[in-house]
C-alpha cells in the first residue's frame, strides 16, 4: 500500500526555516528514559541468552541505566547546561520516581515513549491503542506535571493510525518517521514529524557497530558540521539520541562528555528540546 501519512517533499524545493537568533542548526538531546519487563526479550548485548525469562546478562545491562548510567550522564548535561529531551516510558514514573524528581528540577521535556520498551505498538486495535495511549500519556502527565506534547514509539513503533489518535489526545508531533533533516506536517492536523536520528543513535553505534569512543565524538562532530554547512540558507534539526545503559558506561562515560562540550561551543547553533522545535516550526513555517 502506499504511504498516506505524509507527502513526499525534497528538502531543496521547501521554504527557508529561520531559528532564533539566526542559529542554523537546532540541536537537542534524546535522553530515553526506559522501563523493561524482566520476562520479555529486548534490546540485548548478547543474543544467545535473550530468549531466556529471566535473563540476568541482558536485563541487568538495561538495569545499569537507571541505577547508575543516568546519574552520571545527569552530571554532564547540567555541566554544559543542556536541557534534556526525554523519552519517557510511563512505567518509569512508578519504578524510578527519582529519575522523574530530578528531571522536574531541571525542567526536562517529557515526550510520551510508549509504557515501556518490552511492548511494542504494532498490532493493537484500533479500541486497544487508543485505551493503552491515553493511559500512557495520562501517567506521565500526572507524574511530570506536564501533558507531553511528543511521542516516540517504543522502537519507534507505531499503527497507521497513532498519530491521528495522538492528535485527539491534544499532541503536536511524532519522532518515529526519521527521513529528514527538517520539522514537516503529516497529513494529520495539527502533526508534525520531528526529526530523531537513527544512526547518530548510541545503540547503533556501539552495540550495532561496535564503534568506539572516539569514533563516537568524530561521528558527533562530523553530523553537525555538515548539517550547519547545509543549513547556509535554511535550518536543520540535530538529535543526539542517548540511552544512559549504553553511553554511561564507565569507559564511555568521557566521550559524550566531549561530544556535548564541542555541540554547545559551536557557532550557529541553537541548544533546545524537542517540544521547542515543534513549536518553532509550527508557528513560523
Amino acid at each position: 500500500m502506499d504511504n498516506q501519512l505524509f507527502d513526499y517533499s525534497p528538502i531543496v524545493e521547501r521554504a527557508p526555516i529561520h531559528w532564533p537568533d539566526g542559529a542554523r542548526v537546532a540541536f537537542y538531546v534524546g535522553l530515553n528514559v526506559e522501563h523493561y519487563q524482566v520476562d520479555r526479550p529486548s534490546t540485548s548485548i548478547f543474543a544467545d541468552t535473550r530468549a531466556l525469562a529471566p535473563d540476568p546478562l541482558n536485563y541487568g545491562w538495561r538495569d545499569y541505566g537507571p541505577r547508575v548510567g543516568i546519574w552520571r550522564l545527569i552530571e554532564s548535561l547540567d555541566r554544559h547546561q543542556v536541557r534534556a529531551s526525554v523519552m519517557l516510558n510511563s512505567d518509569v514514573t512508578e519504578r524510578y520516581p527519582q529519575i522523574v524528581r530530578a528531571g522536574r528540577e531541571r525542567n526536562w521535556v517529557w515526550a510520551a515513549h510508549g509504557k515501556n520498551n518490552s511492548i511494542l505498538q504494532a498490532d493493537m486495535s484500533p479500541e486497544e491503542e487508543r485505551a493503552y495511549l491515553t493511559e500512557v500519556i495520562d501517567t506521565i502527565e500526572k507524574a511530570t506535571g506536564s501533558r507531553p506534547r511528543g511521542w516516540l514509539g517504543p522502537a519507534l513503533t507505531e499503527t497507521f493510525r497513532t498519530p491521528e489518535l495522538l492528535a485527539e489526545l491534544g499532541l503536536g508531533y511524532v519522532l518515529d518517521w526519521a527521513n529528514d533533516d527538517q520539522p514537516y506536517r503529516l497529513n494529520v492536523p495539527g502533526m508534525l514529524s520531528v526529526p530523531y536520528s537513527i544512526e547518530v543513535n548510541d545503540v547503533q553505534m556501539f552495540v550495532g557497530k561496535s564503534l568506539s569512543g572516539p569514533d563516537f565524538v568524530r561521528i558527533v562532530k562530523d553530523q553537525l558540521d555538515q548539517l550547519y554547512a547545509d543549513a547556509a540558507t535554511s535550518g536543520r534539526v540535530m538529535s543526539l539520541v542517548l540511552h544512559p545503559f549504553v553511553i554511561n558506561q564507565p569507559f564511555r562515560h568521557r566521550y559524550v562528555d566531549q561530544a556535548l562540550e564541542y555541540v554547545v561551543n559551536h557557532p550557529g547553533v541553537w541548544v533546545t528540546t524537542s517540544d521547542e522545535i515543534a513549536e518553532h516550526y509550527a508557528r513560523t513555517a
